[in-house]
């Protein structure tokens, strides 16, 4: 069965779909059977690896209301060599939709995923900034979650929130939900602040932090709109060695387990 990783945080800006397009890329590229969630009804992350020119008219909102199944939805990408259950601006107005069901409702992605977990070795999903219906269904659905923290003011409060979310999942839907790390982004080691927040967060956190800190680097905002993952844009770059030290981690963490 496929490892279920939600990546998220409520916190808009903090780097949740940069994380979740090259994460899952370069799972891909260590020979990782790979499908990539995007939950959020912006779908960056849908428009960050696929093409303009790339047809698609079936998402996970079709596949969240049950009217298709998840296999129809799921578009399948050469290179990287992932999968991707894209998102639509439709998903927007699923969580009035989820409301109104009396039963499940915080299962629907869940009921979906188990249908074609284990044809894959990873299942990343991209969270929307927010801790609504969608998010929930996202941390009912997974084995664990991904944290990405800007180094800026008032980061740990923000995680703070989360906690006491994913706390309330576990409790209510979810008893085996664990923490799968937290990631530092947009680091810049020249200012004080992302040194103080990095090492704040390390302080409270400890090994739950993962040892790389994902720098502000040019490269890693200019990928997505060429539709490209950092390691098809600049594999030399910055950000590209830094998410390949991410992907070594997290397998190298789950692979000893």
């Amino acid at each position: 069965m496929g490892k279920v990783i939600a990546i998220a945080n409520q916190k808009g800006g903090v780097g949740k779909t940069t994380t979740a397009i090259n994460l899952s890329s370069g799972l891909s590229y260590r020979n990782k059977r790979v499908l990539l969630v995007d939950l959020d009804p912006q779908a960056n992350a849908t428009h960050g690896l696929l093409r303009p020119n790339d047809v698609y008219d079936k998402d996970i909102y079709q596949v969240l209301m049950s009217e298709i199944s998840i296999e129809e939805a799921i578009i399948h990408k050469t290179k990287p060599h992932l999968d991707i259950l894209p998102s639509h601006i439709s998903l927007a107005g699923a969580e009035l939709v989820m409301d109104k069901i009396e039963k499940g409702k915080e299962a629907l992605l869940k009921k979906q995923l188990d249908t074609i977990r284990d044809q894959y070795d990873y299942i990343i999903i991209d969270c929307p900034p927010s801790l609504g219906l969608l998010t929930t269904n996202a941390l009912t659905a997974a084995d664990s979650v991904l944290i990405p923290v800007q180094c800026e003011y008032y980061a740990l409060e923000g995680v703070t929130q989360l906690f006491l979310t994913i706390r309330l999942v576990q409790k209510t839907y979810n008893p085996k939900l664990r923490i799968e790390g937290i990631l530092l982004t947009m680091f810049d080691v020249r200012t004080r602040l992302s040194v103080e927040v990095s090492q704040e967060v390390r302080k409270n956190f400890m090994k739950q932090v993962y040892q790389i800190a994902i720098p502000r680097n040019v490269k890693l905002s200019e990928a997505p709109s060429r539709s490209l993952s950092i390691f098809e844009y600049d594999d030399s770059s910055a950000g590209a060695k830094a998410y390949k030290q991410l992907t070594e981690e997290l397998i190298e963490q789950n692979e000893s387990r």
